[in-house]
């Protein structure tokens, strides 16, 4: 009997894929035993396959919130270091937690450490929902006994990256917002203002330019088939959705999302940015340094750029030096390059990886600057244009019919 199962392997990817079992719980004990983590197991339908997989994608679980983890490992570092046992500090902190998701998280991860179980691998079995670099962090931690200062570290690198992306959200605002007025004013001069001017059109006589023609037609379209139109766009946003999510098309975005104009090169060096940092994370809590670059290429959310990165892991595996392999890769900027030289070197490359994702976040910053300098005015202009456009469709037509009855 086959079953879809969803499972995280040891190096942080999640895999999907169909499985051989007797029974559920049979092959839910396999898969743990081979080393899987296991997220979801359902039997394979007969005849509702094709919309099993349709629909896979709407029932997801959600991401836990990144800022209501962050205060939640900050008060986990807290009461750790006040000399709180670990199943007492979570039993005190799954009360505090107000979100019903992540208090059934903290929940499941409580059990399993009353249970026996470490807290990196309770946390390891909810990888779909927490960063996929916390759960080697905690273990670090335990290896070292060090486990609340480990958080901590955490805490602060998780709090750069929450910083780093709502700066980048929060410039992306006001041109997103231009963009959305634009568009919603072209469907509503479109579809309701023009098609109104139509049995007026028709009165004055006069022969119409192809533009107004051209906008009535496509307004009177709409209006004709809006709910048809809205079945259709349904449809393909879910096939699209359910596309994006498959490694091929996250692949295919990915790598199309880095080929934009001024903005890919931009979130080039954030994912870079992001690499360093969960790269300095997991050597500063005592992880070596091929365990600590598996699972911070795995923890990047761009997927070309990890597997441009893969090479560097069996490079250094191999005893090659880390810079030259990161080199190799063509993602890294020469004063990067020298940094990491350098920090291999001295035996400071924990403290030199976070200075370079400290100078990426800068470069960052002062290029969404510029872009937004472009950005801004070029969608005034766009909405000016629009506009002009509209107009033109509008009164046109009546000039004409005046210089007849002239």
């Amino acid at each position: 009997m086959q079953y879809y199962c969803r499972v995280g392997t040891q190096e942080g990817k999640i895999v999907e894929g169909y499985f051989e079992g007797e029974s559920e719980d049979l092959l839910r004990q396999e898969l743990i035993r081979k080393g899987y983590h296991v997220f979801e197991i359902r039997r394979r339908g007969v005849s509702l396959d094709f919309l099993t997989s349709f629909f896979r994608g709407v029932k997801r679980r959600k991401r836990v919130d990144p800022e209501k983890f962050l205060i939640f490992n900050k008060e986990l570092a807290v009461l750790l270091r006040a000399g709180i046992p670990l199943l007492q500090t979570l039993e005190i902190l799954k009360e505090r937690v107000e979100d019903p998701e992540f208090r059934q998280v903290i929940e499941d991860v409580y059990d399993d450490v009353k249970s026996g179980s470490d807290l990196s691998a309770a946390f390891e079995r909810h990888g779909d929902v927490v960063p996929r670099v916390y759960p080697a962090t905690l273990k670090a931690g335990e290896r070292t006994g060090e486990l609340s200062r480990v958080i901590e570290r955490f805490a602060y690198y998780y709090q750069l990256l929450i910083d780093a992306r709502s700066k980048i959200i929060s410039a992306l605002v006001y041109p997103i917002v231009l963009i959305m007025l634009s568009f919603g004013m072209l469907v509503i001069m479109g579809v309701y203002v023009v098609p109104k001017f139509n049995a007026f059109f028709a009165d004055l006589e006069v022969e119409l330019p192809w533009l107004t023609v051209a906008i009535i037609a496509a307004g009177s379209f709409v209006n004709r088939n809006i709910f048809y139109i809205i079945f259709v766009a349904f449809i393909i946003w879910l096939a699209m959705r359910n596309w994006l999510r498959s490694p091929r098309g996250k692949r295919l975005v990915d790598y199309y999302k880095l080929k934009i104009p001024l903005v890919g090169e931009m979130l080039r060096d954030f994912f870079i940015s992001e690499y360093c940092r969960s790269l300095a994370t997991l050597l500063d809590g005592g992880l070596p340094l091929v365990e600590s670059l598996r699972i911070a290429t795995s923890s990047l959310s761009n997927w070309y750029i990890q597997d441009k990165l893969q090479p560097v892991i069996e490079k250094v595996k191999e005893g090659k030096a880390l810079y030259e392999s990161l080199e190799a890769t063509s993602l890294f900027e020469g004063a990067a390059i020298d940094m990491v030289r350098v920090g291999e070197a001295t035996g400071s490359l924990g403290e030199m990886l976070h200075n370079i994702s400290t100078f990426i976040d800068q470069q960052v910053e002062m290029r969404m600057r510029r872009i937004l300098s472009l950005i801004e005015p070029l969608m005034l202009v766009i909405m000016g244009v629009i506009i002009g456009i509209l107009l033109i469709a509008i009164y046109v037509p009546m000039f004409t019919a005046i210089g007849n009855l002239r």
